[in-house]
């Protein structure tokens, strides 16, 4: 079978199994979605979503994190990994946003990626889940490995794994494609034991032998 082959057949059992895949972060605006990403790097959303629940009570607009303390903030945000470089990361991206871009989150890739703390991954999540808008595929350490286990990239580069799945992947899927691959991979393929006898994907796992 060939890759978009593999692809296609692997993105269809993985929709019948997994019928709403979206992000597991909780937001309200397209702004909450940008903090709720920078503070998910090597940390669970579990944990952001606790933060975030009374953040986003504490802080109701682009204004009130440009203009917060910083340390206060910072204490805010305390219990995930990198939180003084995290929370001064979203506390500029305010302030760029408020300077640069009247106010409102940037709708394209080239400006997204001018913010702090803003890297290609989080932008095609602001992009497609804040904006609805898709240009590209989030690659998180779940697609790195199920990309690889599945044989829809040999890259480990986050960068070429992405586009390696925009090329194999319909244009139609790119918004869910992600998310698949992320839900399947907390849920069943982990990264130390996978749960072989509740994969829907076994049968055609190239991995399924290792």
């Amino acid at each position: 079978m060939d890759r978009k082959k593999q692809a296609r057949e692997i993105f269809r059992l993985l929709k019948k199994s997994i019928p709403e895949p979206k992000t597991a972060l909780e937001f309200r605006s397209v702004f909450q979605i940008l903090v709720a990403t920078i503070l998910s790097a090597q940390s669970t959303d579990v944990q952001v979503n606790k933060i975030t629940k009374q953040l986003f009570r504490k802080y109701r607009s682009i204004k009130a994190f440009a203009e917060a303390p910083l340390e206060e903030l910072q204490t805010d945000v305390s219990s995930v990994n990198f939180y003084r470089n995290k929370a001064r990361n979203i506390q500029n991206s305010a302030k760029m946003i408020i300077s640069g871009f009247n106010g409102k989150v940037p709708r394209t890739m080239e400006d997204l990626v001018r913010l702090p703390g803003v890297a290609r991954k989080t932008a095609n999540i602001i992009l497609t889940d804040g904006h609805g808008i898709t240009v590209g595929i989030a690659v998180d350490t779940h697609v790195i490995r199920l990309s690889n286990r599945l044989g829809l990239s040999e890259h480990k580069d986050p960068v070429k794994i992405e586009q390696d799945l925009l090329e194999i992947t319909p244009e139609k899927d790119w918004p869910v494609v992600s998310h698949l691959l992320i839900l399947h991979g907390r849920t069943v393929c982990n990264a130390r034991k996978p749960l072989h006898e509740n994969c829907v994907l076994f049968k055609i796992c190239p991995s399924r032998e290792e």
